[in-house]
């Protein structure tokens, strides 16, 4: 149709104008799947651009977010708050049009994009969020949870080993409202894939269990529209639509080729398209007429008043669920969620355990999970190891039909997500975008090295995520060095807006939870846990846990007076500071000793109560069984760590083999005394 030609010939022009303007950018994608574009975001998607929170929206991800023109022209086009001064912005300085979609930034984007692979990864974690809350809310005649998840994906995306994770698991999964689009134009940045991309994808997806439509010509609009209807009426299976395109259309001298993947067409190819398009108009020159196609207020507004209204009969029918259901949507947590922390940090006092910290994370589990519904745990593979499951999370399973079973009448709350730690982290991104469910997923902290881009996504997207990484230094034992932990407490607390907790107890460790579950509303929580048992640390109260940092013991009796010294340790070494403190007492040297479970969370704290826990003047002396070099930052005069990889041995004759006995720490403190 004519106005399909036109309506896709407008997403290429501001594509190439963009990227041209900014001198950077990718404008052969754009270009390439305009025509895809306009069969879905013209015939399909469900959307409201005033309201671009509408719960029960389509959800759209640009997986290939080097594409963003593509995104920012289409919510230009359709209504969003995204006028055309910032389409002239691209790139630039604070602008809402950044080189790769940022949810939260740009109106209408609903995840942030960049890192191929994880854009599929993200939308299986929206599609599993819509088929279990649809399991749990839906009511037969009254179905407020029904929408789709819909994905642009290209060649570099499936070239990513995540892909294979999370589609794997999509199919097992039965994600039948889950809907990918291939841009299959056979191009990347080093040229023609061919000689390093020879996968017969729609086999591969057939044997991850997905409906394969194609290939279809992606520039015949009608040919994609119908595959799209045809994915929409899948009763059991995600749907891949292999779409063959040619990267850059309309570019005559730049189609078909890499330099039209990732830089400028260039001033002069500009004008050939132009020519070769018909498109008489000027740079960001739009005629009213396309706007008047592409415009979906309208449709969107009638679209989330209709939704609205079955909203209004199940609140009549079901007003306990639907305040449930509208609670969850907010992210807010139950207004008696503070008591039940303070219960159970309370109780975890009182009882005053030795145990693991990751066994101190399952008691914490088990009353917030009970407390919390929307709590949905996982595991890759380590469930026994990590302790991520409750009597409240039973395994989430699928029928034959593709229905979630459900257990006592409740969905299935904790996850297995086999050996796939990457996968894990960006599908449970892709759950927190969506709404409705807290994630948390666990493996072993070394592993966090597979996870750790996907870490990084939640951490820039300001996204309430769980991390629940166990068996967290050289207290691992005998699997040696590959799977004992030294750098890597260090290194996750370099990631900005990303919380880390290593807590010495069962109260700590309650308190870190507490922290990621109702403080930490806006950003990720790794919680760094044990394998080996560990003592409880007697302490006067529990207000300052919190705090991140906290003065746990004074000097005793035997050294009144004014600290001569302070220990900062964290984890499994507090005990080890708490005995350096007694011997070192016995010798008439008084020692403060300093709990520090989270770095990041005392790092926010005002000077004066930096300066209360860590007296100015006083030498500092940390230790961690980590890296040293992280700890020079509070002015310690030394640092008890470990510089090396480990070895294979029982923990007990690690900890001596290394130097993390009291007596070391004892002697580390009298040197720097010493030393003056």
């Amino acid at each position: 149709m004519a106005n399909d030609s036109l309506m896709a010939n407008a997403i290429r022009a501001l594509a190439m104008d963009a990227v041209q303007q900014a001198n950077s950018g990718h404008p052969g994608a754009p270009m390439g799947m305009a025509d895809i574009a306009v069969a879905l975001w013209h015939r399909h998607l469900r959307h409201n651009p005033k309201n671009p929170q509408w719960f029960d929206r389509d959800r759209f991800v640009l997986s290939n977010g080097h594409a963003s023109m593509l995104v920012y022209a289409l919510l230009h086009l359709t209504g969003y708050a995204l006028p055309v001064g910032e389409l002239k912005g691209f790139r630039q300085l604070h602008s809402k049009t950044p080189g790769h979609p940022e949810v939260d930034v740009t109106p209408g984007v609903e995840t942030t994009t960049g890192p191929l692979g994880q854009g599929i990864t993200n939308a299986v974690g929206m599609a599993l969020a819509e088929k279990l809350l649809a399991a749990e809310f839906n009511r037969e005649g009254h179905a407020i949870v029904d929408h789709h998840t819909y994905v642009f994906l290209g060649d570099g995306c499936l070239m990513e080993g995540i892909s294979h994770e999370a589609c794997a698991l999509a199919g097992a999964w039965k994600l039948n409202k889950l809907v990918a689009v291939y841009d299959d134009n056979g191009i990347s940045i080093d040229g023609q894939v061919t000689p390093w991309f020879i996968d017969d994808t729609p086999a591969r997806f057939k044997a991850y269990g997905w409906n394969v439509i194609g290939p279809v010509d992606g520039h015949d609009v009608e040919a994609v529209s119908r595959a799209i209807e045809s994915a929409k009426h899948s009763a059991e299976k995600p749907t891949l639509i292999v779409a063959k395109t040619h990267i850059g259309k309309g570019s005559p001298n730049r189609a078909n080729t890499a330099k039209a993947h990732g830089e400028p067409l260039g001033a002069e190819e500009i004008a050939l398209t132009r020519t070769a398009l018909a498109w008489e108009h000027t740079p960001f020159d739009l005629p009213k007429g396309v706007y008047d196609e592409w415009d979906a207020r309208a449709k969107g507004d009638a679209l989330e008043s209709e939704w609205d209204k079955r909203f209004a009969a199940y609140r009549a029918k079901y007003p306990e669920l639907a305040a449930e259901f509208l609670r969850r949507m907010k992210g807010e947590l139950p207004k008696n969620f503070t008591q039940v922390a303070v219960d159970a940090a309370i109780a975890a006092h009182a009882k005053a355990e030795t145990v693991a910290s990751r066994k101190a994370s399952q008691i914490a589990l088990e009353a917030f999970t009970a407390a919390l519904p929307e709590l949905l745990g996982g595991s890759a593979d380590l469930t026994g190891s990590n302790l991520t499951n409750t009597r409240s999370t039973p395994p989430l399973r699928f029928d034959q039909s593709g229905d979630v079973v459900m257990a006592e009448g409740r969905i299935g709350r904790h996850v297995n997500y086999g050996v796939r730690e990457f996968g894990m982290a960006a599908i449970m991104n892709g759950v927190a975008l969506h709404g409705g469910f807290i994630p948390y997923g666990g493996t072993f902290l070394t592993f966090s090295d597979y996870s750790r881009n996907a870490i990084r996504m939640a951490a820039l997207m300001k996204r309430r995520v769980v991390h629940v990484f166990t068996h967290d230094s050289i207290g691992l034992g005998e699997d040696g060095p590959t799977h004992q932990s030294v750098e890597h407490a260090a290194s996750l607390r370099l990631i900005p807006q990303l919380d880390v907790w290593r807590p010495c107890d069962t109260a700590e460790t309650v308190v870190a939870w507490t922290v990621a579950l109702q403080t930490n509303a806006n950003r990720p929580t790794a919680l760094l846990l044990s394998r080996q048992n560990l003592p409880y640390a007697p302490k006067a109260g529990l207000d300052e846990i919190s705090r991140g940092a906290y003065v746990l013991a004074e000097p005793s009796e035997v050294g009144a007076g004014r600290a001569q010294a302070v220990i900062i340790a964290t984890g499994s070494e507090v005990q080890l500071a708490l005995k350096a403190q007694e011997q070192l007492a016995q010798q008439g040297i008084a020692v403060r000793v300093v709990s520090m479970p989270s770095t990041t969370t005392f790092d926010r704290q005002d000077r004066a109560y930096k300066e209360s826990v860590l007296p100015n003047g006083v030498p500092r002396v940390a230790v961690e069984a980590g890296v040293s070099d992280f700890w020079w930052k509070y002015g310690c005069a030394a640092v008890v760590g470990i510089d090396t990889f480990g070895e294979s041995a029982p923990a007990n004759v690690l900890f001596k083999h290394f130097g993390f006995t009291p007596e070391n720490v004892a002697e580390t403190v009298r040197a720097v005394l010493q030393r003056g």
